[in-house]
Parts: C-alpha cells; structure tokens; sequence
C-alpha cells in the first residue's frame, strides 16, 4: 500500500538540516567535452576539438552533493592525496554545502581521479589516477577519529563503497558496531569485493547485478527469482533491509521478518541517463530515515527522486522541492 502523499511530504521537510554522515571513496571526475573532425597525423587517432572542460565530484563524494542538495547537512569522512586535485575536490565539495573537516590527507596516495574525454556523447578515453590499497592503520584511526566526533550529533550514516580502500575491515565493522548502539540508521552501496562485510546494517541498496553477483549466483528472470535473492542477502548479512534496485522494473525492498517483498513500481518518465542515480537513491533513502520515515516510506521516496535523476543528463541531483512536485 503506497503511503499517503501527506507523509511523504511531512517527511521531505524534516529533510532541511538533518546531519548525516558519508564514510567513502572520494574522487575527482573530470570532464573534458568537444567534438571531432579529423584524424592526427600523427597518429591514427582522432582530435578533439575542446569546447568545454570541467570538475565535479565523484564517488561517495556525490552522495554527499545530494544530500545537499536536499538541504541536508552532509559530512564527508574520506582522504585524499597531497596534490592539486585533492585541493580541487575539497573545495569543490565545500562549495556545496559539505562539512570536509574529516578528509584526511593520505602522503602514500594520489587523490583519485577520472580523466574523460567526450567526442559529442561519445567518451573516446579515460585516464584514472588512483590507489586501490587499503588505507595504513594510522590513517584508518584518524577517519574514525572523524567519525567518531561526527557521530555524536549526528542522524544517519552512509557507507559508499567504490573499491579505493577508504573503507577498512576494521572501520567497517566499528562504524557499524556504533550506529547499532546509537540506533542510527547506516545504509551501505556497496563494492561487490566487499558484499559480505556488511553484515547488521540498516539497509543495502544494490542494483540487480550486483545483487546477483554479491549473492554469487548467475542471473535469473521471474519475480520468484528475485524474491528468493533478496531473502538470501537479507538472511546473509542478517540485515534490517535490502532494497534492490531494479531499473525500469522499480525496485524491491526486503525486510526482517516481512513475509513478502514490497514492490515499488518506477517513475520516471524516459530513462535519459542513469549515471549518479544510485547515490541519490542512497541519499533520499538514509535521509528519509534519518528524519523517521518507516522503510516503506524510505523507498517510496528514493524511487521518485530516481525517477526524477534519470530524466536529467549527467550526473545529476535533485531537491525536496522537485520529488514534492512528482507526488500524487
């Protein structure tokens, strides 16, 4: 039964200044667009006629944009590296509202950067800068020492994993240990790597593929199928919930001791681009719960600001006011 338009919107004002918390892989996306006319002579290669150039911010980093977005008090725990893009990066997210008292400086690592270079629509390279090492012991302690000030006022936790080596065993399971005990609610994208360390969450949010390749099963079609995979994440990492999000076909939401699924039907209209619709997801998701929204809820409204991101080109955001207009 889809909740009343009134809640919904009842908890989409209780948005503005909830604190919540990213735990993640930052890192530096950097767009180069053009177009081309001819191969170089100097190689046979073609040359990009640049027309534009810009930064924006990557990775867990964008979860924390759309929380700004949505008028929430993001604080971003992460590291970046002793260079020009780490400078970048922090500044930009400091341009959008992001607490980035808890990046770290990391001497052993680059900040982690995607060079890439569009011909129209079409990317024609991508350069990455990056180390995928686990962050040393001693930078481990300093982000939980971040995490640990942060959390004392904090509303809600996001893990957002993208494989770089922000998120440790140890820190996982600590920062996981202190929400339970707090009763605050941490939800988790994760890195199919690292499907299994997530156990006693609040909520994961994969999408369909990596539901099935976290679960280590091939794919299956059906409603039956993806109903016994849900079930078996939730009982594997003795979760309170698993939303799977499942692109044209919505999504679905398991929870502890429910006898069946619920099912939450998409919204968007046309389907321009999906970049960046699963850190909004998140974000909608964690800061619904944040603000005392019941799972149900949480998902009703994470599904229209998906709707909302995929109509949009590029990695997009959206606000309270943009998911209170798509309300029935």
């Amino acid at each position: 039964m889809q909740p009343k338009t009134s809640r919904l919107k009842s908890i989409l004002k209780s948005f503005k200044g909830q604190e919540v918390i990213v735990v993640g892989d930052i890192m530096l996306d950097h767009f180069i667009k053009g177009s081309v006319s001819r191969i170089s002579p100097e190689a046979p290669v073609p040359v990009v006629d640049v027309r534009n150039e810009f930064f924006v911010a990557g990775g867990a980093g964008n979860v924390a944009v759309n929380l700004s977005a949505l008028d929430a008090k993001p604080v971003m725990i992460s590291v970046v590296g002793p260079d020009l893009g780490g400078e970048m990066l922090k500044d930009f997210l400091r341009e959008h509202g992001v607490n980035v008292s808890g990046v770290a400086e990391d001497l052993d690592r680059p900040t982690t950067q995607k060079i890439r270079v569009m011909a129209d629509q079409q990317q024609i390279v991508r350069f990455d800068r990056e180390s995928k090492k686990v962050i040393s012991p001693a930078m481990a302690a300093a982000c939980m020492k971040s995490f640990e000030t942060a959390v004392q006022t904090a509303k809600g936790v996001i893990l957002s994993d993208y494989g770089k080596g922000m998120l440790s065993d140890q820190n996982i399971q600590k920062i996981i240990a202190i929400c339970r005990k707090k009763r605050i609610p941490v939800c988790v994208d994760p890195k199919i790597d690292n499907f299994k360390k997530y156990k006693h969450i609040t909520c994961m949010t994969p999408n369909t593929k990596e539901a099935w390749e976290g679960a280590g099963e091939s794919p299956k079609s059906g409603e039956e199928a993806i109903t016994r995979l849900g079930n078996k994440i939730l009982k594997m990492l003795d979760a309170d919930s698993i939303l799977i999000t499942r692109s044209a076909d919505g999504m679905s939401l398991f929870e502890k001791g429910a006898k069946s699924p619920y099912t939450v039907r998409a919204t968007a209209r046309e389907v321009y681009d999906v970049t960046g619709a699963g850190d909004t997801v998140i974000s909608v998701l964690t800061l619904a719960l944040a603000a005392g929204a019941s799972l149900k809820e949480a998902a009703v409204l994470a599904n229209y600001a998906a709707g909302i991101v995929v109509e949009k080109s590029g990695t997009a955001t959206t606000t309270r006011q943009e998911i209170e207009g798509v309300l029935p």
